[in-house]
């Protein structure tokens, strides 16, 4: 029999997720500008505090799946044994031959509209670089913190970032993910060589 806790905690999931994709949806078809939350809530069939209770802000709507990815990078660097850049850069391509979204390697028509819309919008940008700073922070802590590490982590995850946005621009640009796949290799190996050594 199932508590009834468990069923509280899984319908919560089911309207964070039917939330979130209206909201996606409806973003993608009109754009995000042009969508206000009173239409997202109506899509959702919830109204506006019951959104508001899940998603914070509009931006959150869309950055909530970057989520998951949230404070990946220190704790691979807190659980792994070996030397951290190595780490982080096994993780990455392991993500490359997963064509994990996050690493840009992903031409799913539904995945590079995310990522033209999360681009294309600068509010979206602009919140996006939230995530960015409290990834540094939490990578910055998993090294040791001070300064060092916290330069440390500045430049292991704008290498991450670059590498990322260069596979989507090729793919938005038409290539398929198998095409761009041999040099996005070739670019993390580069990207993460020059860490190793820096």
């Amino acid at each position: 029999m199932t508590s009834p806790a468990g069923l509280r905690a899984r319908k919560k999931a089911r309207t964070h997720d039917a939330i979130a994709d209206a909201a996606i949806a409806l973003f993608l078809a009109r754009g995000f500008d042009q969508v206000s939350i009173n239409d997202v809530a109506a899509a959702a069939e919830v109204s506006k505090p019951t959104l508001f209770r899940y998603f914070p802000s509009k931006e959150d709507l869309v950055l909530h799946r970057f989520a998951d990815h949230q404070g990946e990078a220190a704790r691979i660097v807190s659980s792994e044994k070996t030397e951290p850049i190595a780490a982080l850069h096994e993780h990455f391509r392991a993500g490359l031959d997963a064509f994990d979204p996050v690493t840009g390697l992903n031409d799913h028509p539904a995945v590079v509209a995310f990522h033209r819309l999360v681009f294309g919008t600068p509010s979206l940008a602009g919140r996006l670089t939230q995530y960015v700073q409290a990834d540094e922070e939490a990578l910055a802590a998993a090294l040791g913190g001070g300064i060092e590490a916290q330069l440390r982590a500045a430049q292991i995850l704008v290498t991450q970032r670059v590498l990322a946005r260069a596979n989507w621009q090729k793919i938005a640009d038409g290539r398929s993910a198998a095409a761009v796949r041999p040099e996005a290799f070739a670019d993390a190996d580069l990207a993460f060589g020059r860490l190793l050594s820096a």
